[in-house]
């Protein structure tokens, strides 16, 4: 029984050359062109020709002229054209999207302890992408155009800025095992005021909270007072006194326990955000997404811990 011959497999190489002298009319056309050799056209040519059993030019004195057999396979080639150039652009565009250097600002704190995590897993997943991580709790960052994406613990407010909500973040009282064995844990907010506190220092953030929950805390309740919030958090862990944290830093610090569930704090709002022309870039869009699933996650297992 007859079996049908396999289709023929073309060398899209042969079929380049061959549109090349198709368009120029001649060999030494498509050569300057291509930015090709003569020779390596004529012979590409000559091979398709012998794939296919059949000539596709004929040499005159001035140039080739194509035979009703290239006139056939013509638009068949060019829908091949078409199809590498569609690929090429897929495969750049896509090279584009992984390969590149993203600028990120955020806190201190959160770049001390929620940071580290997710961009070594974003590491993992994209290793063509760089990271450059900015310690800074200006949001003017973006609007200055010195980062790419911003992770704030406050809504930007500006226009000109793409934001995405991914989580409140919990505020408690907070403080090691060995301060309250030393000194007792306290009951009531009230207590308090019994207690060495860390406050910050130039900040009234903690004394204005407390007032609207009812507890009058004045800057000389606060034993220990600075406005840098990573010194602060190691103040706190180091069992210097009772501090004001966001939940999620406690996973890091081994020992210190949250105190007075009773206390609302207002949580603090996790914002991801990035300038709104910005995010056109493939490569940002890229780490915006991935950020905007891997910190909530991050946040999640911390909580956990």
């Amino acid at each position: 029984m007859a079996t049908t011959p396999p289709p023929q497999s073309f060398d899209w190489t042969l079929v380049r050359s061959f549109l090349a002298v198709l368009d120029a009319g001649s060999l030494m056309g498509a050569a300057r062109r291509m930015g090709a050799q003569q020779p390596t056209l004529s012979r590409h040519v000559a091979e398709l020709e012998a794939q296919l059993s059949t000539p596709l030019f004929e040499r005159t004195g001035r140039g080739v002229v194509p035979t009703a057999a290239a006139q056939a396979i013509a638009d068949a080639a060019r829908q091949m054209e078409a199809g590498a150039e569609q690929l090429a652009l897929r495969l750049a565009g896509r090279r584009d999207a992984t390969h590149g250097s993203v600028r990120i600002t955020t806190s201190q704190v959160a770049a001390s302890y929620l940071m580290p995590s997710v961009l070594a897993a974003l590491q993992q997943a994209e290793p063509g992408i760089q990271v450059e991580l900015v310690a800074s709790n200006q949001i003017s960052n973006l609007l200055r155009r010195e980062a790419d994406i911003a992770v704030r613990m406050v809504r930007p407010a500006q226009g000109s800025l793409v934001a995405r909500k991914l989580a409140d973040l919990p505020i408690v009282a907070a403080a090691h095992q060995s301060y309250l064995q030393r000194q007792g844990t306290p009951r009531k907010p009230q207590d308090l005021l019994q207690h060495r506190l860390i406050g910050y220092d130039r900040d009234d953030t903690i004394e204005r909270g407390f007032a609207r929950l009812g507890v009058a805390l004045p800057r000389e309740a606060f034993a220990l007072r600075t406005d840098d919030q990573v010194a602060y958090g190691r103040l706190v862990a180091s069992g210097a006194g009772i501090g004001f944290v966001a939940q999620y830093n406690t996973a890091h610090w081994p020992g210190v326990v949250p105190l007075l569930p009773m206390l609302q704090i207002p949580p603090l709002p996790c914002w991801l955000a990035v300038h709104r022309e910005i995010r056109g870039s493939r490569v940002v869009k890229r780490v915006f997404d991935f950020l905007a699933e891997a910190i909530p996650a991050e946040l999640q297992r911390l909580a956990a811990t």
